[in-house]
């Protein structure tokens, strides 16, 4: 955790961002220390929540701001490779976002959903219930 949660809240907003962004990073037990040695789950579910909301919107944005030709160059991806991935995503869509909590997987959906164009407004909605979903669960295990 490298000191965030001396930071407190501030390193929990830290913490949860980057973690919700392509830095390989969790932030479960940063939010578990920091709502133990807090005592105050309100504000540690809301602080977790919107820093892991921004990070997986900046995420997202990230993935609408990548072109195809620049991913099949770079990384060597086919285009019938993104083709494939394309129709999973258009597959399941925007709900696909409610899985943005989850470790690793989470932010290359947030990333292939932007890549994809998923709808902006109904994709950063979903994110952030997503995003507070994982963290309410670990709130109440806790307290």
């Amino acid at each position: 955790m490298g000191g965030l949660e001396q930071l407190g809240l501030l390193g929990l907003f830290i913490g949860t961002f980057l973690a919700a962004t392509i830095v390989p990073f969790s932030s479960d037990a940063l939010y578990l220390a920091i709502l133990i040695a807090t005592g105050n789950p309100v504000a540690c579910l809301l602080v977790g929540t919107l820093g892991n909301w921004f990070g997986g919107v900046t995420t997202y944005f990230l993935g609408r701001l990548a072109k195809w030709e620049w991913l099949e160059k770079t990384f060597k991806v086919s285009r019938e490779t993104l083709e494939k991935q394309k129709n999973r995503i258009d597959r399941y869509g925007v709900w696909l976002a409610l899985l943005s909590w989850i470790p690793i997987a989470g932010d290359v959906i947030a990333l292939a959903l932007g890549f994809y164009k998923s709808p902006a407004l109904w994709t950063i909605l979903l994110l952030g219930a997503g995003k507070f979903g994982r963290f309410l669960i670990w709130t109440l295990l806790v307290v």
